[in-house]
């Protein structure tokens, strides 16, 4: 980006831009997380300081700030900085560049080529940089979510370092949004924005170390609120984007919950009268079978295996021979369920794990736990002192979990 450019970024904001671009760190004193690889005295961090960065990868999930390192490089150097994106360019896109670099190199001048989701480029793209990155014509800065020692040519990475970005903490994301909220230059400072701590914490919490995520709920929220954004206000800026699926009205919820619950509490008479109501109304008999797929494992569960079986039995025999004969088919599995002893356990267990991963979000696979069929991977410490259980006679003492997790129980012993 030309110095110019630059500066007249720093000098006024587009408030048209997306939040989450226009709070994006402009230097590295204004980056949050990556301590490990960014902190003061580190290698990655002097390098940019003294422009001499090798070409290297950045592997971390999204938001965790790969693109904007790249920002501030392109900021910071001297070099002439090209930003694109491998979804978009491609061999043509290549040539041109090395062309460009090219005339670079006779003027004494670098060439620094960032490509964003680097692993969307095959292998002949990826073997078309190879050269220039080894005589140094280009120096490349690649940014990827995906494992690079799979997504990433091996020749290309053996030419890289790889830099690891972690999920960024909610103390981190904390940070950014209140930077936001009081910036009035390029944030919402300028709104007076009424916000408890609390619920600040709050989408930190449901971003999952996403900075981007975290900033379009907080933009959101601030278009909806008219200055006070409460709890009620961020759920709905959070949400998922809702389906509205309306078949047959109110009525038609109505009646397959009366059948769930009719069959939940054992009244086999109930739920063949709620399951003739919807028959005779012609509702899907699919729609009706996978509900009992449901219930079998939700309201049944442990106390009686085959009841999983005797539903997706039925769902198959409904699916090959259809109304009006599947009717009986129906009649039998409802029979079935509402007999059935009952145990919610599975459904009870699910629901605090679940909450759980609601909570504290994508918490890091322990380095134990994981998988090392690369030579990176190894170096990186993955499958360092894991117990394999059979050579332990299935005894060993291990965590299975996250840190922030440890001992947790779902199920009754």
């Amino acid at each position: 980006m030309p110095a110019s450019q630059a500066n007249k970024n720093n000098q006024e904001s587009d408030f048209s831009i997306p939040l989450a671009d226009r709070m994006r760190p402009q230097t590295l004193d204004e980056f949050l997380g990556q301590e490990e690889i960014l902190g003061e005295s580190k290698l990655l961090r002097e390098a940019i300081k003294s422009d001499k960065i090798p070409s290297m990868i950045f592997w971390g999930p999204p938001g965790s700030g790969k693109t904007t390192l790249a920002i501030i490089i392109a900021r910071q150097t001297k070099s002439d900085f090209i930003r694109i994106s491998a979804v978009s360019s491609g061999l043509k896109e290549l040539r041109e560049i090395i062309s460009r670099a090219k005339s670079n190199h006779l003027i004494g001048r670098r060439t620094i080529l960032f490509i964003d989701e680097i692993h969307r480029w095959n292998k002949t793209q990826q073997d078309g940089l190879l050269p220039h990155i080894e005589t140094g014509l280009i120096t490349l800065i690649g940014a990827t979510t995906e494992n690079p020692s799979f997504e990433v040519r091996p020749a290309l990475l053996s030419r890289c370092r790889v830099f690891v970005f972690k999920q960024l903490g909610i103390a981190d994301v904390k940070l950014i949004l209140k930077r936001a909220i009081k910036d009035k230059k390029r944030g919402l400072g300028n709104l007076n924005l009424k916000i408890k701590d609390k619920d600040i914490g709050i989408i930190s919490q449901i971003s999952n170390g996403d900075a981007r995520i975290a900033l379009n709920i907080l933009e959101y929220a601030a278009e909806a609120s008219h200055g006070n954004i409460t709890l009620k206000i961020i759920e709905e800026a959070s949400q998922k984007i809702n389906l509205l699926y309306d078949r047959a009205g109110e009525e038609h919820y109505n009646i397959i919950s009366a059948l769930h619950k009719s069959m939940r509490g054992s009244d086999a008479d109930a739920a063949l009268y709620w399951l003739a109501r919807m028959i005779e109304a012609g509702e899907d008999p699919l729609f009706i079978a996978r509900r009992l797929v449901r219930f079998a494992s939700e309201d049944i569960g442990l106390a009686n295996s085959r009841a999983l079986e005797q539903a997706v039995a039925a769902y198959g025999a409904c699916h090959f021979i259809g109304y009006p004969e599947c009717n009986v088919i129906l009649a039998q599995a409802v029979v079935y369920m509402a007999k059935c002893k009952k145990s919610n356990e599975l459904y009870t267990a699910y629901s605090k794990a679940a909450e759980d991963v609601q909570k504290y979000g994508n918490l890091p696979v322990p380095m134990h736990l994981r998988n090392a069929p690369t030579k990176l991977m190894e170096d990186l410490g993955y499958g360092k002192d894991y117990k394999y259980s059979p050579n332990f006679n299935y005894q060993e003492k291990q965590e299975y979990f996250p840190i922030q997790l440890k001992g947790r129980k779902y199920l009754k012993p």
